[in-house]
């Protein structure tokens, strides 16, 4: 009798084992089945995200048009590296949840100002009793414009019922270059652009011999 229990134990332990065997053995064999459906499923999805955000494609028209070509004398003597934070909606104002478009641009932007040469003549330049005075051109902008490598959208936010005005970070974009320039105005960058030339023209000047300068 107790030889046939022994018996029964060790065939139910064989039988453990080999159900324990037989369950890994299916359970590989399911995720291996399941693998290129899942392999599938990732690659459809995506392709699915490929198509709705897809990467934009910029191609130039080959043919290339020159307006215009001037000789420049400007003499760059100071740039402004600014940021603006501009804000712009379309004006909905009750139903902006509805049909209101509103966005924040971060904007990074580049003054550059100086005096042009071009404008000095022969009349600006007057020497007596060893002195020279100069007559300089008033100093100007050059350049104001935004670095698009640093500007972006931080946030924009559309109405249920619209996908977002066409021209509005073209909006943004335009009323961010005006704020910049105005910046740079009001801090001063003309009156340094007009300092910084007469230094640098001063030591070209004495480079030349010219030791007595006067700028007006």
């Amino acid at each position: 009798m107790n030889k046939n229990w022994i018996l029964i134990a060790v065939f139910c332990i064989i039988l453990v084992i080999f159900g324990m065997v037989l369950m890994n053995n299916l359970r590989n064999m399911t995720q291996s089945a399941l693998a290129p459906i899942s392999d599938s499923a990732n690659a459809m999805r995506t392709q699915v995200a490929d198509v709705l955000h897809p990467t934009p494609t910029i191609i130039p028209d080959p043919v290339t048009i020159i307006n215009d070509v001037r000789s420049l004398a400007r003499l760059e003597t100071i740039q402004y590296s600014l940021e603006k934070i501009i804000t712009a909606d379309s004006g909905q104002e009750v139903l902006t949840k509805l049909f209101g478009d509103r966005l924040l641009f971060v904007a990074h932007g580049v003054v550059i100002a100086g005096i042009d040469l071009n404008q000095l003549e022969v009349e600006d330049l007057d020497m007596r009793n060893g002195v020279l005075t100069v007559t300089l051109p008033d100093a100007e902008v050059f350049i104001a414009s935004l670095d698009n490598d640093k500007s972006y959208v931080y946030d924009r936010q559309t109405g249920l019922f619209t996908k977002g005005e066409v021209d509005l970070e073209t909006l943004a974009r335009q009323a961010a270059e005006e704020e910049i320039l105005n910046a740079a105005l009001e801090d001063g960058i003309l009156e340094q652009a007009r300092l910084n030339a007469e230094v640098y023209l001063e030591r070209f000047l004495d480079a030349l011999g010219f030791e007595n300068v006067v700028f007006e």
